[in-house]
């Protein structure tokens, strides 16, 4: 995988509305940072008309949701597609409550999504496959996560990311697996959420959806993974700090020179 990305995504710098959970907030403000990138955290309804028309993506995240959050996402989202900037929907824990079940719905229902990402329990939740999940945890399942993946891209006519060891990305049609993944990812609070926040920044760049969300993926899982290549796999606080200056070290070539990319 050939690309400069990271190196257009620091010269360009652009502002990321993230609605998000209030466990990650800071994390994900820290880690869009760490990239080159502008944050803007906001859940007050009486600025969702306003921050799309001057941010460049929009990353929905229901982790923590209230009632008030869900308006403001809805507006959001609708205020988002007009400004035609990029929209992530993280559907985080979609299947433990009704709530966030409807949630979900709803705003799939009102607002056009560029990528769904999630865990394999949320994104198997979405596509009705059979699947163990507890909370928010991934869970496990015996379906096949390609397939998944394929399943709700078509429905939702969107990319689809299911992160975990490998990462399934989607756009109905193909699909790529990374190989990058490491076991301290899910040990820590906010991977996932920081995940959502890096894609939505990549899919502010020119090219195909589909592959620049495969770049933004590929590129947090290496930072990741180079992090782990000198850490237990107990030390999940170092990893925690260490994975923010792993991002603002990462560049294209180290990038190309660790990517285990293949695709179905």
């Amino acid at each position: 995988m050939q690309s400069n990305n990271l190196e257009k995504l620091r010269q360009q710098s652009p502002l990321i509305h993230n609605i998000t959970n209030v466990v990650v907030a800071n994390y994900v403000a820290n880690g869009l940072l760490s990239l080159g990138c502008s944050p803007i955290m906001s859940n007050a309804i009486e600025e969702m008309d306003e921050l799309p028309a001057i941010c460049k993506a929009l990353v929905i995240n229901i982790g923590t949701l209230t009632s008030e959050q869900v308006k403001s996402m809805r507006k959001a989202g609708i205020s988002a597609n007009k400004n035609n900037i990029p929209v992530v929907l993280d559907p985080v824990g979609v299947g433990a409550t009704t709530f966030r079940q409807e949630t979900v719905k709803t705003l799939l229902s009102e607002i056009k999504f560029d990528l769904i990402r999630g865990n394999a329990g949320e994104i198997a939740h979405l596509a009705q496959a059979a699947w163990n999940a507890k909370g928010v945890d991934a869970g496990s399942g015996e379906a096949n996560l390609s397939q998944i993946a394929i399943d709700v891209a078509l429905k939702y006519n969107c990319i689809v990311s299911i992160s975990g060891e490998t990462d399934y990305i989607s756009d109905g049609k193909k699909v790529a697996k990374i190989d990058n993944g490491t076991v301290l990812f899910p040990k820590i609070t906010g991977s996932g959420c920081l995940l959502s926040a890096v894609c939505g920044a990549f899919l502010t760049l020119e090219g195909k959806k589909f592959e620049l969300i495969v770049s933004a993926c590929t590129s947090y899982a290496i930072a990741g993974q180079i992090v782990k290549e000198n850490l237990d796999n107990n030390q999940t606080g170092q990893f925690y700090v260490e994975l923010l200056d792993s991002l603002a070290k990462l560049d294209d070539e180290t990038v190309q020179k660790y990517a285990k990319i293949s695709f179905e």
